[in-house]
């Protein structure tokens, strides 16, 4: 082969190569969870009203359900379930092995849920497994009990929510009882793969199979809000917002 015929061999290497790569780029964006990325986008009371109007139940966590490390995620759930050794059978191993697997399980952007039954008093996370789930580019935790190590996790940039903060552990005084199962999160249900969606108001739990009705019904409150607030600094009226756009 002469030297002009190998050089377009190899641009034309090059360029199927690169058609290669734009294929996979390609598929990455459309693979996206354009549905998770939505909800980032519209208010978190937007979607609480939203859940109450289209699922007809409550997706909102009780109150004490708060931000303990940053601010706020949305994500699909991970969950674990810790139950206190007295409630267990005796001689149960008295393991956290499925809240770590289901950590060391979990996919980036996911969120996940520990449930630490009467467990305001016990920390269902600290600083390690924290660690471990910042490293797995988890979205954020949420522990349906007590969080600790909170100086270690804020240097790790992890967002966690939780309902108390206490420097007592779970280990020799739990077990876990089961991963990736429907668990009841602060007086919500959860399943494996609902949209968590969380702020500086709390949180919210989005079913997944509602999750795309949600949404657009969020973005409809959330559009109509915006159209009121220069109606209300015009007429310094919220009645007459509320009576133009049926909407408080």
């Amino acid at each position: 082969m002469n030297a002009g015929k190998t050089v377009i061999a190899v641009i034309f290497a090059v360029s199927l190569i690169s058609l290669g790569g734009c294929s996979i780029m390609q598929s990455s964006k459309v693979s996206a969870d354009s549905t998770v990325e939505g909800f980032k986008h519209v208010a978190l009371a937007s979607v609480s009203d939203a859940v109450d109007q289209v699922v007809g139940q409550r997706g909102f966590m009780n109150y004490d359900m708060r931000p303990i490390v940053g601010k706020g995620f949305v994500g699909r759930a991970r969950t674990a379930v810790f139950r206190p050794a007295d409630k267990l059978p005796q001689g149960t191993e008295l393991t956290l092995k499925d809240g770590t697997e289901m950590i060391d399980n979990a996919q980036e952007g996911e969120v996940g849920i520990i449930i630490v039954e009467d467990g305001l008093n016990i920390a269902g996370i600290g600083g390690l497994m924290s660690t471990a789930a910042k490293s797995r580019n988890l979205a954020g935790m949420v522990i349906d009990g007590g969080v600790r190590d909170i100086e270690e996790i804020k240097r790790l940039g992890l967002p966690v929510f939780g309902r108390s903060i206490t420097p007592a552990t779970a280990v020799n005084r739990y077990a876990s009882i089961g991963k990736d199962i429907t668990v009841q999160c602060a007086g919500v249900t959860v399943n494996p793969g609902d949209i968590i969606v969380a702020g500086t108001d709390g949180i919210v739990c989005v079913p997944k199979e509602k999750a795309e009705e949600v949404l657009k019904k969020a973005q409809e409150i959330d559009a109509t809000e915006t159209k009121m607030v220069p109606y209300i600094k015009k007429y310094k009226s919220i009645q007459k917002a509320v009576e133009e756009f049926n909407r408080i």
